[in-house]
């Protein structure tokens, strides 16, 4: 049997009585009760009918049972499409027919909501709530705790993780078994992660982050997890000093350093903190390194790519940079309009080649083509430099994405949705820094000619039809966007202009 996949990751743990999640019940799973769990959705996915190949769409709170849903699609050699659970069910629309997939787990409280689609779309539908009971769980009670894992190759699909695109459609990034295999085994050789290590895991799952970095790396290296369902600065302080290391995105050290329990002392024992998803400020980090004494380490990845750099575990972790490529992984930055490899120290755009880049986008050759180039290297937009000590810096980022909290927001997504609300003539989206979460959202509006705004209107408009991390976190009014002699709107004056409009409390 080949599977690199759950070779690597979950094999060797079978039979294992060491523990492996720490939940925040008091309760604790074992590896071996975790894997036999497995197998029962394994075993509940070839009963409904599933083949290898086959995508299971999944948006559900994050929990244990989640959690081994992954296994065994893992297991069962079937593609892993976690949603994110803030989408509405006009977004989950789009991606369960985009996917083609086959079964849609979602909250048994959204499941009238969502039975209509599934329907339409000839996808089985079934429930999984945040305390592990549902209609999924009802089969795979039923099933054997045994299965025969499915045969894959390292270049089939593991995951399809969606994207968005600037032109508003979203993009799902084919992950393969090499993919997330390299990623992980990479990842824990320059982290150093052991069977010692316990990781304070309080990141979604339903992102790259908490899934492929976080879960993967601690499966590689035998480790355990205190498996939180999320982020409580209350919750993080009580279980840290049962840790050895936390991976967070920038508002979980900005918040945590709002405490005055959060203390050299509390930390003394921590190994390493983690950072990513977002651009951590290198405020943060000064802040941070004179309360504890840690270093925060900063790394970069994408969807498409999971991480491609990684500040140094040994050796400087420096504010504002994101480190060296990983081993396998090449960097380099290159000029936009021609592609020529530019000089140290010069500002382009950041180009990645390696195992862990993407097999290519769903369903979309020609978007593909367009940013994987034949060499394997694959065109980030993101606007990055080489210093001279090899450090790479993201400068900025090309086709206006901004990141909040971890979450990746394409502003013209928001853009067409608030060009179609009532009395606006136009919009423009931007990211301003926000101190807690990296970036916030400004929305800046044009009236159509002699209508007002009922910007009220529009926000409750935003919360039915927009998932949370998206919406605009201020809105504001202007008679015309500035534009250039070509035309084009100059969102660099926007992002100027409203700069300093978020507070450490704001976001």
């Amino acid at each position: 049997m080949t599977n690199p996949l759950y070779n690597a990751l979950f094999a060797p743990h079978q039979g294992r009585d060491a523990p492996f999640l720490h939940l925040d019940d008091g309760r604790s799973i074992s590896y071996a009760d975790f894997l036999a769990r497995a197998a029962q959705y394994a075993n509940a996915f070839a009963v409904l009918g599933l083949s290898p190949g086959d995508r299971v769409a999944v948006h559900v709170q994050k929990s244990a049972e989640a959690l081994t849903l992954y296994a065994g699609c893992v297991q069962a050699g079937v593609v892993f499409l976690p949603l994110n659970t803030a989408y509405t069910p006009t977004e989950l629309d789009y991606f369960i027919a985009d996917s083609g997939a086959a079964l849609f787990v979602c909250d048994p409280q959204e499941a009238d909501a969502l039975a209509p689609i599934a329907a339409r779309e000839g996808c089985i539908l079934h429930t999984l709530a945040g305390d592990g009971s549902g209609s999924l769980t009802d089969l795979v009670d039923r099933q054997p705790t045994d299965f025969t894992t499915v045969a894959r190759a390292e270049d089939d699909l593991a995951a399809l993780l969606y994207t968005s695109g600037t032109t508003g459609r979203s993009k799902g990034a084919m992950l393969t078994q090499r993919n997330l295999l390299s990623n992980a085994q990479a990842l824990v050789g320059v982290w150093r992660f052991t069977s010692d290590d316990v990781l304070l895991h309080a990141l979604p799952i339903f992102h790259s982050h908490g899934l492929f970095v976080a879960t993967n790396v601690m499966l590689l290296a035998g480790g355990s997890m205190i498996f939180l369902p999320r982020f409580d600065p209350e919750t993080v302080l009580r279980r840290l000093p049962e840790a050895t290391a936390m991976m967070g995105v920038p508002t979980f050290y900005t918040r945590l350093l709002d405490d005055p329990r959060f203390t050299a002392d509390l930390t003394a024992h921590m190994r390493v903190f983690i950072s990513g998803s977002a651009p951590l400020l290198a405020e943060t980090h000064t802040r941070f390194y004179a309360r504890t004494g840690h270093h925060i380490l900063e790394r970069y990845g994408m969807t498409e790519t999971s991480m491609n750099t990684s500040n140094p575990y040994d050796g400087a972790r420096r504010a504002g940079t994101v480190g060296f490529p990983l081993p396998g992984v090449e960097v380099k930055v290159c000029d936009p309009a021609t592609g020529a490899e530019l000089p140290r120290g010069e500002i382009g755009v950041l180009e990645v080649r390696g195992p862990n880049v993407f097999k290519g986008y769903w369903r979309m050759p020609e978007k593909t083509r367009e940013e994987l180039r034949e060499d394997g290297f694959f065109i980030t937009g993101d606007l990055s430099l080489i210093d001279d000590q090899g450090y790479v810096q993201i400068v900025g980022r090309g086709k206006d994405l901004i990141i909040s909290g971890g979450y990746n927001i394409y502003p013209k997504e928001i853009e067409l949705f608030l060009d179609a609300q009532d009395g606006v003539l136009e919009s423009a989206v931007v990211g301003v820094p926000c101190p807690d979460f990296g970036e916030s959202v400004v929305a800046v509006l044009v009236p159509e000619p002699g209508r007002t705004i009922d910007i009220a209107a529009i926000e409750a408009a935003a919360r039915r039809d927009i998932a949370g991390f998206k919406r605009p976190r201020r809105i504001e009014v202007v008679d015309a966007l500035p534009r250039n002699t070509m035309g084009k709107v100059q969102k660099n004056q926007l992002r100027d202009r409203y700069a300093g409009i978020f507070t450490p409390t704001d976001g």
